[in-house]
């Protein structure tokens, strides 16, 4: 068998309403024209994922501590393609996804993301959303997806485990500093389950905190302590 192209890494967390979906949405959703793998990390499910990934008899699972960081850092060493592709579970790419990423790759493209947009009319949010099509890391977020040549992905170390948010932020302003980071013009379809929940004006205003905070010297453990005071309480 050739070896997978890309390899799709999905990092979950009692995600059992919406792991299904997106499974059959990815394969509904490919050209067709490319060897794909998917790899499903779970950091210690409880509500039944584990149950509902084993029924997907084509998947990759892999279990991992939990926290996103260290669960796509064990699903990238599982991976066996060429490219690495990291999407969030509540997050749909585009079609033919899996042809926009190789098409950028032949082009010269070592890493970049789609832009973005959300599955609500929210003005507020759509206007942030439009701001994914700026190519700076003030506009970059783990939402959008992320594709990266394995290669690079290890000459960079992955994912910096002591950071249990903001992960996805901190990898790409390090791609930023070395690379040529792209900017793919389709859009992948995210969530706003966090920002229904919480409020969207408390949500992107503690995000836009978090970043300022970074921006100004906090480590993990300051991100992740505001964090967890301001949007998991």
């Amino acid at each position: 068998m050739d070896r997978p192209k890309i390899s799709i890494i999905i990092p979950v967390l009692n995600e059992v309403n919406i792991i299904g979906n997106l499974i059959a949405y990815l394969k509904e959703h490919s050209s067709g024209k490319h060897h794909l793998e998917v790899v499903v990390v779970d950091g210690g499910s409880q509500d039944g994922t584990l149950d509902a990934l084993h029924q997907e008899t084509d998947v990759i699972v892999v279990s991992s501590k939990r926290g996103r960081a260290r669960q796509m850092n064990a699903g990238a060493k599982n991976a066996t393609g060429e490219l690495l592709y990291f999407l969030h579970a509540d997050t749909f790419p585009p079609k033919n996804y899996d042809a926009l990423i190789m098409d950028a790759y032949n082009q010269g493209a070592e890493t970049g993301c789609f832009r973005m947009s959300f599955d609500t009319r929210n003005p507020i949010l759509r206007f942030f959303a439009w701001l994914s099509r700026i190519n700076h890391t003030l506009c970059r977020g783990g939402d959008q997806s992320l594709f990266i040549t394995k290669a690079l992905f290890g000459q960079h170390g992955g994912f910096n485990e002591t950071y249990r948010i903001y992960e996805d932020s901190e990898f790409i302003i390090r791609l930023y500093k070395t690379t040529q980071f792209t900017i793919l013009p389709q859009k992948v379809v995210t969530s706003a389950r966090k920002y229904r929940q919480k409020g969207w004006l408390r949500v992107q205003f503690h995000f836009g905190m978090i970043h300022l905070k970074n921006r100004l010297g906090a480590g993990p453990d300051e991100l992740y302590d505001y964090y967890a005071k301001k949007l998991l309480t």
